[in-house]
């Protein structure tokens, strides 16, 4: 697994895997680049970094996650200045544009 604080000092965006504890419900947008529907939702990484999760639900099914749940997640990191560092690209890229990310939940993939 990834050390997200470790990340953050380095060339963004960048490639990460780490666990988490889910912090807020999950809320829903539509995206402003790919205007596909997304699921977001706050985090507390292992090692204390506070993150956005973000998941593309039109390419992965949504992650029925409440405040308290453990997931595993792999995908991007990006850090918009102002606001906490954001993951995306959580899931499968049918393009091969980007690696495949993930949220693992409760024994199941969601890619």
């Amino acid at each position: 697994m990834s050390n997200l604080s470790a990340a953050l000092t380095g060339p963004l965006p960048v490639e990460v895997d780490f666990g988490a504890t889910v912090l807020s419900q999950q809320r829903y947008f539509t995206g402003t680049v790919t205007h596909a529907l997304h699921e977001a939702f706050n985090a507390r990484t292992d090692d204390g970094l506070m993150v956005e999760v973000v998941d593309n639900v039109d390419l992965a099914p949504p992650v029925p996650v409440h405040p308290g749940d453990r997931i595993a997640v792999r995908g991007e990191l990006v850090h918009d200045p102002g606001r906490e560092p954001v993951v995306h690209y959580t899931h499968h890229d049918p393009a091969a544009r980007h690696p495949d990310g993930w949220i693992d939940f409760a024994g199941r993939r969601y890619a």
